[in-house]
């Protein structure tokens, strides 16, 4: 472990996203790593860490498992947790919207959802992931931060803050690891995707019924694959959150940070970029590792189109709905619809629960 550091790993969150990165650190890690749980379900949280040790002692692994009870949406949580594991990297996977709002139907709060995009979730998740963003800011600078919760745009969010953001984790490395185990790819340089959180759905659709998607752009060794659903058609996700990939996605490239070795491989919203992209750990620093010929100029355009067509766009110190989702809020007269300000969040993040609870209480 770094000197000044009191954990290598701090996982904020107990749900099964939160538990499958924990896990499997347990049944994987090489080299002596601790890891810290955060939350505030006691029982999930004294399993975890009873479900580490077991791993680690399983599998014959150097891995070490702590819990801290918090609730991280009080005032002043996160800066106690933060302060008191002092982590290496913190891994924010805590948040106040489920992710199977993405499967669940029969309200009219997951057909807003479901029409509107997940766009309409991201003050949701950027409110614990902000609180843990600023407390890391105050009480431990030098901590990397890894954030869990919709990185494609919540990223953004975080960045235009003033906050550092190492990346997320799943979206783009969920095709980008099961498109590598479609082909039997192993040394991860070989292949390099460029996709959005959108490029995601036409993948939970049976191959015949893609046509019209916006496919992802895919390179192997050095070319540009011309049709990826053909090239991919048999390839599907499942209808609920894919997190047996998307969860497990980040544990190489944490076990990377915290042992201060290279790392190639795919996460969305490096360094508070738009989208995903495939990278390279070096030194502690993320940067993109893009096919010959692509721009980063190039690259973030192609990401930033999604959200500008359909979503949210964050300009400056503002964050700006677009599209159908701009216009299914306005239909339910959601305050906040053409946008806010940023410093705004705790507002638009109450106004969104109020509409929320008000919508799932209507059927579809």
């Amino acid at each position: 472990m770094t000197e000044g550091f009191k954990t290598d790993v701090l996982v904020s969150g107990t749900g099964p996203f939160a538990g499958r990165i924990a896990l499997d650190i347990a049944a994987t890690a090489e080299r002596p790593i601790s890891v810290a749980i955060a939350g505030r379900n006691r029982d999930r949280l004294d399993w975890l860490r009873t479900a580490g040790n077991a791993r680690a002692a399983m599998f014959g692994r150097p891995a070490t498992f702590s819990t801290l009870e918090a609730d991280l949406t009080e005032d002043g949580a996160a800066e106690r947790v933060i302060a008191q594991t002092r982590p290496r990297i913190a891994v924010q996977a805590a948040s106040v919207q489920t992710s199977m709002v993405i499967s669940d139907t029969g309200n009219a709060w997951t057909a807003l959802v479901a029409e509107g995009g997940l766009s309409a979730t991201a003050p949701f998740h950027a409110v614990i992931t902000g609180k843990v963003a600023r407390a890391i800011a105050e009480h431990s600078p030098e901590t990397a931060f890894i954030n869990c919760c919709f990185p494609d745009v919540v990223n953004g969010l975080i960045a235009a803050q003033g906050y550092n953001v190492l990346c997320g984790t799943g979206n783009v490395a969920i095709l980008s690891n099961v498109f590598s185990g479609a082909k039997g790819i192993s040394d991860p340089a070989r292949l390099r995707v460029l996709a959005h959180y959108q490029n995601l759905a036409a993948w939970r659709r049976p191959s015949g019924e893609r046509q019209g998607a916006v496919a992802p752009r895919v390179f192997l060794d050095g070319r540009e694959i011309a049709d990826v659903f053909e090239d991919f058609a048999d390839v599907k996700l499942t209808a609920e959150p894919a997190i047996e990939v998307s969860g497990a996605s980040g544990v190489t490239l944490i076990r990377a940070y915290v042992a201060g070795e290279p790392w190639v491989g795919h996460v969305p919203g490096p360094n508070g970029l738009p989208g995903g992209y495939p990278v390279r750990l070096e030194e502690g620093t993320l940067r993109l590792n893009l096919p010959d010929g692509l721009t980063q100029e190039e690259a973030v355009s192609w990401n930033a189109a999604f959200e500008a067509a359909n979503g949210l766009v964050v300009e400056g110190r503002e964050a700006r709905y677009t599209g159908a989702l701009k216009a299914v809020l306005k239909r339910w007269d959601f305050p906040h619809a053409d946008g806010f300000a940023l410093e705004r969040l705790d507002t638009v993040h109450r106004d969104l629960s109020a509409l929320r609870d008000r919508l799932s209480a209507i059927p579809a």
